[in-house]
């Protein structure tokens, strides 16, 4: 079962509650670095840090009025603070605050995620050594290609993810990045040095360069990570997808008891989280697009983007927990059909080990297109009329001419296929 409570951490990172939060911090971030700096007395700080708080009510009654919100929160938390007020965002621009505040958001909610993807890469890591010799059928264009593992399909999964988090954690880390540079970012009220504080306080970087804002290709390259990472959900619930159809058969969603498929036919088992999952990450590609879009700025800043970021951020990091929650609910409640996934590499007699007899042929002093066209023909005939591959070839008075009985045999031996898996595990080190 998808952990609700986890969920519901990401969620409140994004209310409006906790963002006035983060404001504060940011505000008194600065506060103290100036009283570091003997700008702020220590009486004074003291009396901002137990007396700073606002409420949301009380702030949306001032917006009403002012129709700015950080001016709202301000004038809010400054009445509970009384006269050493004056301290409080001082040479400061709004910018400033909502930046570094949405920096501390993004950190919070990236360590969320960065906790799934290691928690969703474990669970394929168990599934892996569970099924390291499953054999079933390696596709290619969708066609039956050549036999493999489940648990090298699984070590494909693991390899998206682990690449995933890497190309995440620098989107993350090139992200936590704060500024106090005032309006146009020349410290022109402000001493570089609260910044430089600031920033330590708050577990942040301080931006190399900043206008009003801080530029938003670093928000854009944050968004793309999580666009990549619904990508791969997105992938490993497609491949899901396919291999739960009838006629493939070889995995399928967990079915709780008194689970229902269809309105209409009780036999139905869909794959309805792998659909889901298809369908969210078409969100959050969408959301990247637009991330992309606030990179263009009118000058020093505008705030187009701002009202884009308070959509794509929420949904983007909330969808991208939920998804990997829920892919790996399904992971580790996978059922798996370890005979149907034999039986369908043995379809017509065995076609998927072409290419191992056309070796043999070839190691008979047979030319490699004579070989091709004589293992083409036999194996399409088995496709075509439903016939058995390797019975064709018994048949064959060209093929065993060359080859004998147990040296054809020989060719359809699935084991042969597994020999180098071991060395595919231990790049995992599983």
């Amino acid at each position: 079962m998808i952990d609700r409570y986890s969920r519901d951490k990401m969620k409140k990172i994004w209310d409006l509650n906790t963002k006035f939060q983060y404001y504060l911090e940011v505000e008194l971030a600065v506060c103290k670095a100036y009283n570091k700096l003997g700008v702020i007395p220590d009486s004074a700080l003291e009396c901002i840090l137990k007396n700073a708080s606002f409420s949301v009510e009380r702030i949306d009654e001032i917006e009403k009025e002012v129709r700015h919100d950080v001016i709202a929160f301000l004038t809010n938390v400054n009445e509970n603070i009384g006269d050493n007020s004056r301290y409080m965002h001082m040479g400061l621009t709004s910018s400033d605050v909502i930046d570094t505040a949405l920096a501390l958001q993004m950190k919070d909610s990236g360590d969320i995620i960065l906790k799934d993807l290691d928690e969703i890469i474990s669970t394929i890591k168990e599934k892996a050594k569970e099924h390291k010799k499953t054999v079933c059928i390696g596709r290619s264009h969708g066609i039956h290609a050549e036999p493999m593992t489940f648990g090298v399909k699984l070590c494909g999964w693991i390899d998206l993810f682990e690449r995933a988090k890497r190309s995440f954690k620098y989107a993350l880390d090139e992200a936590l990045v704060g500024q106090m540079s005032g309006p146009v970012g020349t410290y022109s009220n402000i001493n570089p040095e609260v910044e430089k504080l600031a920033c330590g306080y708050l577990g942040l970087k301080p931006a190399k360069f900043s206008t009003q804002v801080i530029a938003r290709d670093i928000h854009a390259r944050f968004i793309q990570s999580l666009a990549v990472i619904g990508s791969v959900i997105e992938q490993i619930a497609v491949e899901l997808r396919h291999l739960q159809r009838t006629e493939v058969s070889e995995v399928e969603e967990g079915f709780r008891e008194g689970q229902k498929g269809s309105s209409a036919m009780p036999h139905k088992k869909n794959p309805i989280s792998g659909e889901n999952l298809t369908g969210l990450s078409r969100v959050v590609r969408s959301d990247s697009l637009a991330a992309l879009e606030n990179i263009a700025l009118w000058h020093e800043r505008d705030i187009s983007h701002s009202s884009v970021e308070r959509i794509i951020f929420p949904d983007t990091t909330i969808l991208t927990d939920y998804m990997l929650a829920r892919l790996n609910d399904v992971i580790k409640n996978l059922v798996v059909h370890k005979e149907n996934m034999l039986q369908n590499t043995k379809k017509f007699g065995g076609i998927v080990f072409s290419q191992k007899v056309l070796l043999k042929l070839c190691e008979k002093g047979l030319l490699r297109e004579e070989a091709y066209k004589l293992v083409q023909k036999n194996a399409l005939d088995a496709f075509n009329n439903n016939g058995s591959f390797i019975d064709n070839l018994l048949k064959d008075e060209e093929v065993i001419s060359k080859l004998t009985p147990a040296e054809i045999n020989s060719c359809f031996d699935i084991d042969d296929y597994l020999k180098n898996i071991e060395q595919i595990y231990s790049r995992f080190g599983i």
